[in-house]
């Protein structure tokens, strides 16, 4: 084998006998989710998508680097992150969290920069979930009503609405100003004087009062009054993470409390627990279950917050750090939701391939980040730490479950794909994206500024460079270019800006109207690295098909060698294509310019291909 540089990799699998037991499962489950076609969720950091100024201050205030709206999403805008190819939108860091910005005015308290991180703050340290930032609304008074709005733009568009909700943490200081009638506020009824009890909303450290860890000068040193080593907490709570102590690391999660899911301290379960065979029964049974049960007074807390906001119209929920909180207790919540809107999508970050099944069976998730294995594969292939090869056997291990594993490249905690720390370019990312769309029927995500190759180089001040800051007042480069000032026409992007826009709109909307990705896969990558002259290390392929389409994807992850070969079309999938020994014409379906043609022989398919660095061809029979 030949030494050559690779970038990125692909997926792909199912062979031999194995294929058709596990793509049976796989049309099983789809038949069951009533699978229609591929979703695409397109991300959004509220804050940052309609901000226009391009200061870029370390540490600037809103005056000084701006701030996005809720009204920065104009029918324009939502026609043209309709346009291409999203379904939903999330809306990251809609729900109050704290911020270092006086709203007194409004009746909203100050936050301590002391227990926040950044000057805008993160959206994971939720203030009030009965409202939303005040920094996103032009009339901070009426900040619910100017999202109200929004969810009715947004619908009016086409698309569905997806918000956060963190079950596992809220902000040190939390206050709900805007509970409905007879909801209680989280703590009010705590018993201080323990460590733990069932009916507590958090876990205490009994007669210890909180200490502010040792971390970097608040504000960059910036002189504010609240600055003054203290914070008023007694007795001191767990932190977010998980630590017990008084004093947190640096590194905990400082700003946010654990929340009491009746987990004793011990890790035992103290409430009921599902019976046997539950992983089989649909969502309605599931919340026939909960219905009798005396569950911790934290599920019910946070179950009316999720229907709270399902009835002003949020089509589903994005759920933090889910893995952190016990499965029996998303049972209890998700079968509630689903009651309330059978179509509502419920998307979890679980990183535990262990607990995968649990949360999506017993859990009753739609969707679990597909991070730890698909994501991080790909990420070690386009940077030489592995062969494409070695996804055949991520589709493998999961082909029960391939449907419920979003897929992505791009979001608010990990590096920018086209960043130095990930791909390197923006189009040492193509390949990648391509194979992350076409290699299952889940659904795709995309972070905003993604499509435009952004970044993520800014030092905004908390946050570090190769992450968008989810912490800070800061602007976002090539997607400002592609807003054009609010007029969302790309009018100051540059071509290749332009042209990589035009690369994802193509890839998404073909990914929404295909039958084969919502049917069945087959890796044909064994047959040829085996038998195929000139099949680089860089090169990877595989089928996908259902009775009304046929595909044959083959991408190039090197950067630096074109490739050209004889592809083999192995004769069991000959065989499930139905083809007889002959000529087929072959077209791409990303630019309609390239054809191929499968010659048919002895029942084995044979096509010539010449490929690119970094191309990838969807060939459609």
């Amino acid at each position: 084998m030949k030494k050559i540089t690779i970038v990125a990799g692909l997926s792909a699998v199912l062979c031999a006998t194995a294929c058709k037991t596990k793509m049976n499962t796989m049309d099983k489950t789809n038949q069951e989710n009533n699978v229609r076609q591929k979703e695409v969720v397109y991300q959004v950091f509220t804050r940052l998508f309609g901000n226009k100024n391009t200061t870029n201050k370390p540490w600037g205030t809103i005056e000084e680097n701006g701030v996005g709206k809720f009204n920065d999403f104009t029918d324009k805008a939502l026609f043209e992150i309709k346009d291409l190819g999203a379904t939903y939108i999330w809306y990251t860091g809609v729900p109050h969290h704290a911020v270092i910005r006086d709203y007194t005015n409004i009746g909203i308290s100050n936050d301590d920069p002391e227990v926040v991180k950044g000057r805008a703050g993160s959206p994971y340290a939720v203030k009030d979930y009965y409202n939303v930032n005040p920094d996103l609304a032009m009339n901070p008074a009426n900040r619910l009503q100017e999202f109200e709005e929004l969810i009715a733009r947004t619908h009016k568009a086409g698309l569905k609405v997806l918000i956060d909700i963190v079950p596992n943490h809220i902000a040190r200081k939390y206050e709900g100003k805007n509970n409905p009638k007879g909801v209680v506020d989280f703590g009010a009824n705590d018993d201080v004087s323990v460590e733990y009890k069932r009916d507590n909303n958090f876990y205490y450290i009994p007669n210890t009062a909180f200490e502010i860890p040792d971390t970097d000068k608040p504000l960059n040193g910036e002189s504010n009054p609240a600055i003054d080593g203290k914070f008023s907490e007694f007795p001191a709570k767990w932190t977010g993470n998980g630590s017990r102590m008084a004093k947190p690391d640096r590194n905990d999660w400082y700003e946010t409390v654990k929340v009491n899911y009746g987990i004793r301290p011990d890790g035992t379960k103290d409430f009921p627990e599902l019976p046997w065979g539950y992983d089989a029964k649909n969502y309605q049974e599931h919340f026939d279950f909960w219905k009798d049960k005396d569950v911790p007074d934290s599920w019910k807390k946070f179950r009316d917050i999720a229907l709270y906001w399902t009835d002003k119209g949020v089509d589903g929920f994005r759920f933090d750090m889910a893995e952190m909180v016990p499965y029996e207790f998303w049972s209890y919540m998700n079968s509630a939701i689903k009651v309330r809107n059978p179509e509502a999508f419920l998307l979890a970050e679980v990183y535990n391939p262990a607990e995968y099944r649990n949360y999506i069976r017993l859990g009753k998730m739609d969707y679990l980040y597909d991070k730890v294995e698909t994501y991080d594969k790909l990420k070690d292939i386009i940077q030489g730490r592995a062969l494409p090869d070695d996804l055949s056997n991520i589709q493998n291990r999961m082909a029960d479950i391939e449907h419920h594993m979003l897929h992505f490249l791009d979001n608010h905690d990990e590096q920018r794909l086209a960043s130095p720390e990930f791909a390197g370019t923006p189009q040492k990312g193509k390949p990648l994206m391509v194979v992350s769309t076409t290699i299952s029927s889940s659904p795709t995500m995309i972070y905003f500024g993604q499509e435009v190759g952004e970044a993520g180089n800014e030092n905004a001040g908390f946050g570090t460079h190769s992450r968008t800051s989810i912490f800070d007042y800061i602007g976002v480069p090539n997607h400002q270019r592609w807003m054009n000032n609010g007029k969302f026409d790309g009018g100051q992007s540059t071509q290749e800006e332009k042209d990589l826009r035009d690369f994802y709109k193509r890839l998404l909307n073909f990914s929404r109207n295909s039958s084969a990705l919502m049917g069945q896969f087959q890796e044909i990558q064994t047959v040829n690295r085996e038998r195929t002259a000139g099949y680089d290390p860089g090169i990877y392929s595989f089928v996908r098909w259902s009775d009304q389409q046929k595909l044959l994807v083959v991408t190039n992850f090197s950067w630096l060698t074109t490739s050209s070969f004889e592809l083999i079309v192995p004769s069991d999938v000959i065989s499930k294509w139905n083809l007889r020994d002959g000529s087929y014409t072959l077209t791409d379906q990303m630019y309609q310019k390239q054809t191929a043609t499968l010659k048919v022989q002895n029942g084995e398919g044979k096509m010539k291909v010449t490929i690119a660095p970094s191309e990838s061809f969807i060939f459609q029979l």
